[in-house]
């Protein structure tokens, strides 16, 4: 069980030290440093910067996120028509038209052109389990702690279509089970 202090600047968790701490002979916690979730939220301002900078100077020559997100987790908002055809989760594209891009500490909004129609979308950065910028081959992966075990991070929405140019640059992606510690 992990009870943090602050969303954002995570320094100190309290996780149980084997349930016990061993000097005073009580139940009780002891506070460490939790390292995985430190690198966690490092990596989702990678992902919080790169929307910022696109906001504020748009996209430079190729390049282009694609986004992977948990359409159920809270506070994501997207039209109904999108959350029926994307139950679980959706991936978008920002490349060449999407307008009103805006970034803050826990979201972004963003509107995109779905069959023709504008709509806009709110989405958590807490939602997002992956991102890439196939352009330089960079991309970074995020658990879940509402995901399955069986689900796949890998999996991208079957509405999008790599073509033979994206498939050469796909991108090196940092997972961070590579840094978890093995039970």
């Amino acid at each position: 069980m992990i009870a943090c202090v602050g969303a954002y600047e995570v320094a100190v968790c309290f996780t149980s030290y084997r349930g016990m701490n061993m000097d005073d002979g009580k139940n009780s916690f002891t506070p460490q440093i939790n390292y995985e979730l430190l690198v966690e939220e490092a990596l989702r301002s990678v992902v919080r910067s790169s929307l910022r900078i696109a906001q504020e100077n748009g996209l430079p020559g190729e390049t282009h996120f694609f986004i992977t997100f948990l359409t159920t987790y809270p506070g994501v908002q997207i039209p109904d028509r999108l959350r029926e055809s994307h139950p679980e989760k959706m991936t978008i594209i920002l490349q060449h038209q999407f307008w009103d891009l805006h970034t803050d500490l826990q979201e972004f909004s963003v509107t995109l052109s779905f069959g023709g129609e504008r709509e806009n979308l709110t989405i958590p950065f807490m939602s997002v389990i992956d991102f890439n910028d196939p352009s330089v081959g960079f991309g970074l992966q995020f658990s879940h702690e509402e995901m399955a075990e069986n689900d796949s991070l890998e999996d991208v929405s079957e509405d999008v279509s790599e073509t033979e140019e994206e498939q050469k640059h796909s991108a090196d992606v940092v997972s961070l089970d590579t840094f978890r510690k093995k039970s």
